[in-house]
């Protein structure tokens, strides 16, 4: 072999070599994400996490925390951690009445409650639960909310009292009881007089009726029965009541009621920190609402039929239906009310206006092609008729 050949071959190894040393790095640098430097650790930028400190209106020991708690894990969960929100009972920071005004100054970033809680800074507020809604049950008031105008009137009822806040209405309630009492109510007459607790256009409705009426927070109310301060009361559902232990000072438990037939619960927001939440963040806490909405009804079937059996069974709790005379009765006070705070409101009257449009139409669809549901029940759990005799 000669010494041309040799260098030849020496010089098409070491290429080959090379090409070889090439394609391993280039595969090496791919197998870790591209780095473009062997030898070095890639750079893994932190996760930044954004913390929300939150209170709700409700005792811990209260269905509607664990509520608040349940939307907070949604948010927390579908976020991978990057946004988490904390979330303190009733009374942790401020009071129960006094959420909408620390989450407006950001003293807290976000809270649990209801709209009605803030009737006394702007009536209109109310017609978000406490109210007959023109027959419409809570998730159909949710529905106005989301597509019949409701969310834009929110918005500027909010605007017109100077609340820094964004607010989020979810999770529709059943129909509230009329409440809690030393004997059953038989007729309209016998409120007179009665010391009772209420929130919102409630109070304008029971005082109606002839109560004495006095709004207390959720925690209050058992303490204040308990004491003789109020004689009857009424709270929200079967699981909170016996929580809340108002079968320890009643007896006498009252169903049905035109006072809050469509109420839900409203999550907020300091308008600041959420405007500073990056656009993904919004979407997620948009979706989480309606998520924990949907999640909520269905706890609440569970739930509540649960401990309404055992108010009866383990507390010794006589359930009666309120007389149809109570209930018209109240659908006429509210007709007066309505009248009251739309001469003297333009807002109330603008949302008054709205729902009744959405309810005229809503209501008569459900009403034309829901079926009965008591002849299916009856059909299936009540008194089986003899059979005919044999002749």
């Amino acid at each position: 072999m000669n010494k041309k050949t040799s260098k030849s071959k020496s010089a098409s190894l070491k290429k080959s070599r090379s090409m070889t040393r090439r394609k391993f790095l280039a595969a090496t640098a791919a197998s870790v994400g591209g780095a473009a430097t062997i030898g070095f650790p890639a750079i893994v930028k932190a996760q930044q996490v954004t913390s929300l400190r939150f209170q709700s209106t409700w005792p811990t020991k209260d269905i509607f925390h664990e509520y608040a708690l349940d939307f907070a894990k949604k948010v927390n969960d579908m976020t991978g951690g990057e946004l988490k929100i904390e979330v303190l009972p009733a009374g942790a920071v401020v009071p129960a009445f006094g959420l909408l005004d620390a989450v407006s100054k950001g003293t807290l970033d976000g809270g649990h409650g209801v709209l009605v809680y803030h009737y006394g800074k702007q009536n209109a507020l109310a017609l978000w639960g406490s109210s007959p809604a023109f027959a419409m049950d809570a998730n159909m008031l949710l529905s106005w909310h989301k597509y019949g105008g409701g969310k834009e009137l929110l918005e500027k009822v909010y605007q017109s009292i100077g609340a820094n806040v964004v607010s989020f209405p979810y999770g529709p309630m059943p129909t509230q009881p009329l409440g809690w009492f030393k004997k059953p109510i038989t007729k309209v007459a016998d409120f007179k007089g009665l010391k009772f607790r209420t929130v919102g256009i409630s109070i304008d409705l029971f005082t109606g009726l002839g109560a004495a009426v006095t709004a207390l927070p959720g925690g209050e109310i058992v303490p204040a029965m308990d004491r003789g301060l109020i004689d009857a009361a009424e709270f929200n559902n079967a699981s909170s009541d016996r929580l809340l232990g108002f079968a320890d000072v009643s007896k006498v438990y009252m169903l049905q009621s035109y006072h809050q037939n469509a109420e839900q619960f409203e999550v907020t927001f300091n308008k600041t920190k959420y405007d500073a939440l990056p656009q993904k963040l919004r979407a997620i806490i948009a979706y989480a609402v309606e998520a924990a909405s949907q999640d909520m009804s269905w706890k609440a079937i569970d739930r509540y039929s649960k401990d309404y059996i055992e108010l009866q069974t383990k507390d010794k709790v006589k359930v009666y239906k309120t007389p149809d005379s109570v209930l018209q009765k109240q659908l006429d006070i509210f007709d007066g009310v309505m009248a009251k705070y739309s001469a003297a409101n333009p807002l109330f009257k603008e949302v008054i206006e709205s729902q009744r449009k959405f309810a005229e139409r809503a209501v008569r669809w459900q009403l034309d092609t829901q079926v009965s549901t008591r002849m299916a029940y009856n059909h299936y759990f009540g008194p089986k008729k003899p059979a005919p005799k044999k002749t």
